[in-house]
């Protein structure tokens, strides 16, 4: 059907026409994007130049597509690592230095081994020279501070803070839909 083109994901937008999700942000495959138009579960908002086509039929790659019906957001934030690290903006909490996702680890504020508990109020992202530096230690005993005390952060939280963050490859028919609330140029 298209050889040698696998790189045409389709933005989904949510049936109000913000994104389901900004980091990571909500794509899909061109494969899946059609599949869901057929079904009737999407409608195309834009279209790349690429075309698919088999014997009988051809159609233009959707760049843009839209849930025809709106799809809630959870209630609550997921207690993953990626969300942790979207909640401390990918920044160490005791040194402050923003890292990439594979630099970073987390650590218990209160270790484990003093009865710490693994959840959103007592684990913080940190550089791996920090929580080295922290190891088994209440914070008093390694005497470092945190620059914010960890919290439950809520879905809504994270969605925003992930377009801090764009992904790597931003193709022009989707600028309108992930900022369409930043000001405008003259």
């Amino acid at each position: 059907m298209l050889a040698g083109h696998a790189h045409y994901p389709a933005l989904v937008l949510n049936a109000d026409y913000r994104p389901l999700s900004y980091y990571p942000l909500s794509l899909w495959s061109w494969q899946d994007a059609i599949r869901n138009v057929f079904i009737g579960r999407v409608q195309v908002v834009s279209e790349y130049e690429q075309v698919a086509h088999s014997p009988s039929f051809e159609m233009r790659l959707p760049s843009v597509i839209a849930l025809k019906e709106y799809a809630k957001p959870a209630p609550r934030a997921a207690f993953t690592r990626f969300n942790l690290f979207l909640r401390d903006m990918f920044s160490c909490q005791y040194c402050g230095i923003q890292l990439p996702a594979t630099d970073l680890t987390f650590d218990h504020v209160i270790p484990r081994c003093r009865g710490g508990r693994t959840n959103w109020e007592n684990i913080v992202t940190a550089c791996r020279p920090c929580n080295t530096q922290k190891g088994h230690l209440s914070l008093k005993a390694a005497r470092m501070h945190l620059s914010t005390p960890p919290y439950m952060p809520s879905a809504f939280e994270l969605q925003e803070r992930g377009r801090f963050f764009p992904p790597n490859h931003l193709h022009e028919s989707w600028r309108d839909f992930l900022y369409w609330d930043t000001e405008l140029e003259d």
